[in-house]
């Protein structure tokens, strides 16, 4: 244990950007195809409308996510994965694999070890 590094500052970024409520949910939401806000918002059950607002546009700013607003009648506004937000899929799919196996849910049985 003698070699013992601080952890990294990215991947203290990382985890709480990835990390912050709902924000999983929404791209693993994004990651099965849903591109619009309704969309959006019936995959991720219990989440407002303000939540799903802030964590999209989180997502913009960090550049996982990009926006295209349609100028059509009514104004049609898609959500798409940026290549950085595409390259976080296999991340996240190990993360539910993980937790399939280790996390209990509340009320159901602790998974096998």
């Amino acid at each position: 244990m003698d070699d013992v590094r601080p952890v990294c500052a990215r991947f203290h970024l990382a985890i709480e950007l990835i990390g912050a409520r709902w924000t999983g949910a929404i791209l693993r939401g994004m990651f099965a195809g849903h591109r619009q806000f309704s969309q959006l918002r019936a995959s991720v059950p219990g989440i407002s409308d303000a939540m799903l607002t802030q964590r999209l546009r989180t997502l913009e700013t960090e550049g996982l996510v990009s926006r295209e607003v349609t100028a059509s009648s009514p104004v049609r506004v898609e959500y798409a994965l940026t290549e950085k937000g595409r390259a976080l899929e296999p991340v996240l799919e190990a993360v539910v694999a993980w937790s399939h196996r280790w996390v209990p849910v509340p009320g159901e049985a602790a998974p096998e070890e």
